[in-house]
């Protein structure tokens, strides 16, 4: 099996600009899953939306 590599970039939703005030899954996200085409990139990790629990050590 060959196995390709990607790359891609760490960037949370609300880091992206909106007219709320914090990042959502807007224009500004598609724009900006569009630019990562356009540098070739795979993948877009964005860290929790919700709010993470203790019981799961914060993970």
């Amino acid at each position: 099996m060959i196995h390709t590599r990607g790359s891609g970039i760490l960037l949370h939703i609300t880091s992206l600009p909106s007219a709320y005030g914090i990042g959502d899954f807007g224009p500004a996200a598609y724009r900006f899953v569009e630019a990562l085409e356009r540098a070739r990139q795979h993948y877009w990790q964005i860290l929790p939306l919700n709010p993470t629990q203790n019981e799961y050590a914060h993970s």
